[in-house]
């Protein structure tokens, strides 16, 4: 069977195609509004600290209550806990935007994009428990997850793209507007398929607690699910301060784009393996990797020997993040599947901001070589995690 024909046996199950599409459109508010607020602010006041706080709070508030928001979609349901929060999401974003705009007081911006971070719909778990409910055969939730890693690749590759050339050609309203209607739209049309929505597990409880999660195995997913989001943070920012030092700025956003590539790729044919080994252990094998491809980074003085390593290096990530979604699956009690999703989804999101903020402290003080070690050792966390894994999973 052809890789084409493998996405396709996937996609033809009734109403797949369409929700894995709405959710694509849905998730570009992830890779778009954090740095759109940046430029908005930035733009306004000229200050790219006070930009970056107002960034962080909307970003805090997300991790804080993406999981909060995971149980609610599994108790509730995904049409209403979606609907619901894609309002909210778009009041609050409009807020901030006015806010800045109009010049209110600064309390008032935080407090907004806090509330915008905190109702972010969280499309990525919902589309991947979505396709845990079509599905049953273990082989083609693979290849769904692997589609949804490719998704998530090219959201992160184009949204930050989008953003900017909104921002500086048009306007910096313009790139939040794109994302307020992209994230508000697109989660309502998501919600509105009920036919392939997984039913609420509302709990009753009369008759017990909860099922628990198998924490001997999230726990290590979610560290390394933390560790990953460090390294990636920090090899952005790094990647950008190589580029300046190297004397090609412009070549930055290339590098980061060969990596993104070299993951989307490897997702792509992830796909379509039959895999003959559990995901405990591709999470094991594939955190190792992810480790292996930072220890050489340090050492590259060459941009165009970087983009190589790079691309080389973004082969491991698809293939490793979606053995962790494929483990989530299997382990988790499908009454609390969106919340075990979002507990991963979230530590990859709550690991960038860390990962950033200690590889540019780094490179003010040491150089961007030096600040290439910042992902290494997150990686190494990675793996160590992923080694601790239940043998049996």
């Amino acid at each position: 069977m052809t890789a084409l024909a493998t996405y396709r046996r996937v996609l033809a199950h009734p109403g797949a195609a369409l929700f894995s599409a709405t959710g694509l459109v849905a998730r570009l508010p992830i890779s778009m509004v954090g740095l759109g607020i940046v430029l908005l602010v930035e733009s306004s006041t000229g200050s790219y600290g006070l930009a970056g706080a107002v960034s962080a709070a909307y970003m805090v508030a997300n991790a804080l209550l993406a999981i909060v928001q995971g149980r609610l979609l599994d108790a509730l349901g995904q049409g209403r806990v979606l609907a619901t929060a894609s309002v909210v999401f778009g009041v609050a974003m409009v807020a901030v935007v006015t806010s800045v705009e109009a010049g209110w007081p600064l309390a008032s911006t935080y407090v907004a994009a806090a509330f915008a971070g905190g109702s972010l719909p969280q499309i990525g778990s919902c589309v991947r428990t979505r396709w845990s409910f079509v599905l049953d055969a273990p082989e083609d939730k693979q290849t769904a997850y692997a589609l949804e890693a490719v998704a998530d690749e090219a959201v992160f590759i184009l949204g930050p793209i989008l953003v900017t050339l909104l921002a500086t050609t048009v306007d910096p309203v313009a790139g939040l507007a794109v994302a307020i209607v992209a994230g508000v739209g697109g989660s309502l049309a998501f919600a509105s398929q009920r036919a392939t929505e997984p039913p609420p597990h509302r709990h009753d409880r009369t008759t017990g607690a909860r099922p628990p999660l198998p924490w001997r195995t999230v726990v290590p997913l979610a560290i390394g699910s933390a560790a990953l989001g460090v390294l990636f943070g920090a090899a952005e920012v790094t990647t950008v301060a190589f580029a300046e030092e190297q004397g090609n700025e412009a070549y930055a956003g290339g590098l980061l784009a060969l990596w993104a590539l070299g993951s989307l790729v490897a997702g792509f044919v992830t796909g379509t393996i039959a895999w003959k080994r559990g995901p405990a252990v591709r999470v094991r094998w594939g955190a190792a990797a992810m480790a292996c491809a930072m220890a050489p980074l340090f050492l590259v003085d060459s941009v165009w020997l970087m983009g190589l390593v790079l691309l080389a290096g973004g082969l491991a990530i698809a293939p490793t993040l979606v053995a962790t979604m494929s483990l989530t699956e299997r382990v988790v009690p499908s009454s609390r599947l969106t919340e075990g999703m979002a507990i991963m989804q979230t530590g990859l999101v709550a690991g960038v901001a860390p990962g950033a903020t200690i590889s540019g402290f780094v490179v003010d003080h040491s150089g961007a070589s030096a600040a290439y070690l910042v992902s290494l050792v997150a990686g190494l966390v990675a793996a160590l995690a992923a080694q601790t894994l239940p043998r049996d999973s």
